[in-house]
């Protein structure tokens, strides 16, 4: 079964974008895929913006992304672009450090006026690092959803096509031969 890293690219906290990460790895590992969830904001600060990839979570954070069969990005939209940490992060892999893997991109935002930010500005890093397939962006109105008790609510005007893509995410993942991934054999 493939192993898949779910990257979350925002800086706070209490994110829903990061909920939103563990609910997709979540659903991920029920079916029976190998999650792994980096978190960005957690790596040592001056280590990522200078990018030292000497520094041992930096390093330990970019072989997280050479041994994943499948990559989820999941950023909030600032601006109308996908998150500066995870940017700063992005620009620390090698140069086609994407390639062999399944890549989702996903953000969430206020509005729909951000829709066009996961295709403008995210998949075109996503193809320059190489990957051998992204499926379909999705984007999430912060209006769909909700926090309790740290518990994710997806709303259903975006739950069934959450989930349609998910399921897009996981045919892409089928499709990689992991004999060949990273030399790694099945």
């Amino acid at each position: 079964m493939s192993t898949v890293l779910v990257i979350s690219g925002s800086p706070s906290r209490t994110s829903k974008t990061e909920k939103v990460g563990e609910h997709i790895a979540q659903r991920l590992a029920a079916a029976g895929r190998t999650t792994e969830h980096l978190r960005v904001r957690t790596l040592p600060a001056e280590a990522l913006l200078s990018a030292d990839v000497t520094d041992p979570a930096i390093a330990s954070a970019i072989a997280e992304v050479a041994e994943a069969d499948g990559i989820v990005l999941a950023t909030p939209t600032y601006k109308a672009a996908y998150s500066g940490l995870l940017k700063a992060f992005l620009d620390l892999l090698p140069q086609f450090g994407f390639a062999g893997k399944a890549v989702l991109p996903l953000a969430t935002g206020g509005s729909v006026a951000h829709v066009l930010a996961i295709d403008y500005a995210l998949r075109p890093v996503v193809h320059s690092l190489g990957a051998r397939h992204a499926v379909q962006s999705f984007f999430l109105l912060d209006k769909h959803l909700s926090l309790v008790d740290e518990q994710l609510t997806v709303h259903d005007d975006s739950a069934g096509a959450l989930t349609d893509v998910i399921e897009q995410f996981t045919k892409a993942l089928d499709g990689i031969p992991h004999s060949t991934v990273l030399g790694r054999s099945a």
